[in-house]
């Protein structure tokens, strides 16, 4: 139920993002923190910007606040100055860089998209492209650190205030912030206060459950207190950046599918651009693809956006992939082909549950990239490298070859591209076919050679062809591409002379030698 309302908040929020009057669109960094140079695009209004340590998501999150004049913050609360400070002694040679910093930004306005940058020189300056009497866009920010989220010197300034005076005022949270509060925690409230001690305006959250129990934040855990600060800030904002680092710090993996949830629907609510950092595969599940950012710092210590990881990536490199031989390939129409192959292997090898999964993710040449990350998170065993046919001699196969160790690097059938082979295949075996597409065999191959006459003398390479003559026989089918392709290739697996047993063959090994490991 969760996962199909997240499915329906992500339409809404793609509907919405055009109408957002403040959008950031992209942030730059160069020269600062080990960055030389990165651009991050925020394409989706709730982000997730994930990676592993010391990739760069926190300098990232933190350059993001730094992006607009915050009404009713202090001067120096939002700027380089304060969220980048550098230590830089008048004596002694141990001294953070120097060097030239440029943060850039590019804003959607109700003004039109402005470009600015911050630089840093022998101090920190704005600019605007040149563009004269151009202003830094106001707009509400809100900034949330791990550290803010349960901060024991908060806790013991708390602490000390309330000992030393009494409650000045107390605050019920408004209803949005309890309902905020009341979808994502598993308690029912009766009551939720902000008590005010002094004239230093610091405060204590104290809750009543129904039920009787009652306590102060000084007993809350760390993610029950975490989730009622954020309904705090967040479920009244309107129009703000919300910015929260490390956002599943303290909490359970249902909670945070939970409070991911709840997010978005404020998001749309109150139009709202929301970006955090994670570590959890859960927080990544509950935006779509193009919402998820994922950086890394190469060997030679360069940060990059990685494409963004399909599934069978994604849960490898957050370590739920240990049960379950992943197969990797390129694209749909492979994927299609080693699906229809897979059945026959997995009854043969009375494989169990799902001890073998099929993928895929970018072109070939982001495979040994991958290769090198799985190796990195001991993942590497978990993995089976399919390639296209037609790239048995390419440079990507061969840094494939290398950067896998020795991991199984196979090639569908073919040597061209798989919708060749798939069309060449529908061509021989039209007539065992046509049952499972609901055909009759001579209409089949009528349609098969039509097609045949209308695109063979088309301008094109044989791959862009054969691409097209399968969309269009799928359309007429009433199917898509996958499925036809899946179809032919569970019907070439039962032929033991079909080109597709080497990679049969091959993957039954691999297999044998994984559950064997």
């Amino acid at each position: 139920m969760i996962e199909d309302r997240l499915r329906d908040l992500w339409d809404q929020l793609r509907g919405r993002r055009p109408h957002m009057p403040y959008f950031l669109e992209a942030v730059r960094l160069q020269g600062i923190r080990g960055i030389s140079d990165l651009r991050v695009e925020f394409t989706y209004p709730v982000s997730v910007i994930a990676g592993e340590n010391a990739s760069g998501k926190s300098t990232v999150l933190f350059a993001a606040a730094c992006a607009y004049e915050v009404p009713g913050a202090g001067a120096r609360a939002f700027v380089p100055s304060t969220l980048f400070p550098s230590f830089r002694p008048k004596a002694g040679h141990r001294a953070d860089p120097a060097g030239p910093v440029v943060i850039e930004y590019d804003h959607k306005t109700p003004e039109g998209r402005l470009p600015m940058l911050w630089r840093y020189g022998k101090g920190w300056t704005r600019s605007f492209r040149g563009r004269a009497g151009a202003k830094q866009p106001k707009r509400s920010v809100y900034l949330r650190t791990l550290a803010n989220l349960s901060n024991p010197s908060e806790v013991r300034g708390i602490l000390s205030a309330s000992r030393r005076a009494a409650t000045s005022a107390e605050h019920p949270l408004t209803p949005s912030q309890i309902e905020f509060a009341q979808q994502v925690l598993p308690f029912r409230y009766s009551e939720v206060i902000d008590l005010a001690f002094g004239a230093n305006s610091r405060s204590l959250l104290f809750a009543e459950q129904r039920g009787g129990a009652a306590y102060s934040e000084l007993h809350m855990a760390a993610g029950e207190r975490s989730i009622f600060r954020l309904a705090q800030e967040v479920a009244q904002a309107q129009g703000a950046l919300i910015l929260i680092d490390e956002i599943e710090a303290g909490l359970h993996p249902w909670i945070q599918q939970l409070l991911m949830l709840q997010l978005q629907q404020v998001a749309i609510r109150n139009d709202l651009q929301i970006v955090v950092t994670t570590h959890s595969p859960v927080i990544l599940d509950s935006v779509p693809r193009d919402a998820r950012i994922f950086l890394t710092r190469d060997l030679d210590g360069a940060v990059r956006v990685q494409p963004p990881y399909r599934d069978v990536v994604q849960d490898a490199l957050y370590g739920r992939s240990n049960d379950t031989l992943n197969v990797l390939c390129e694209d749909e129409v492979a994927e299609a082909i080693l699906l229809g192959v897979s059945g026959g292997i997995s009854q043969e090898l009375r494989l169990q549950g799902k001890s073998l999964r099929v993928g895929r993710d970018t072109g070939a040449d982001e495979f040994h990239t991958h290769a090198r990350a799985f190796k990195k998170f001991g993942q590497l065993d978990s993995f089976v490298f399919v390639l296209d046919g037609d790239k048995q001699l390419s440079r990507a196969a061969e840094l494939l070859q290398s950067d896998a160790a020795g991991r199984p690097v196979l090639f569908l059938p073919g040597a061209g591209s798989p919708e060749q082979w798939v069309w060449t295949e529908l061509t021989a075996r039209s007539g065992e076919l046509a049952q499972s597409f609901g055909q009759d065999p001579d209409s089949l191959a009528r349609q098969l050679a039509r097609l045949n006459a209308l695109y063979d003398a088309a301008s094109g390479g044989p791959s862009e062809i054969a691409k097209s003559k399968l969309r269009a026989l799928a359309q007429h089918l009433d199917r898509t591409s996958a499925n036809v392709s899946q179809a032919v290739a569970g019907v070439a697996a039962d032929d033991p002379s079909s080109e597709v047993q080497p990679l049969i063959e091959a993957l039954k090994d691999a297999l044998s030698s994984w559950r064997q490991a």
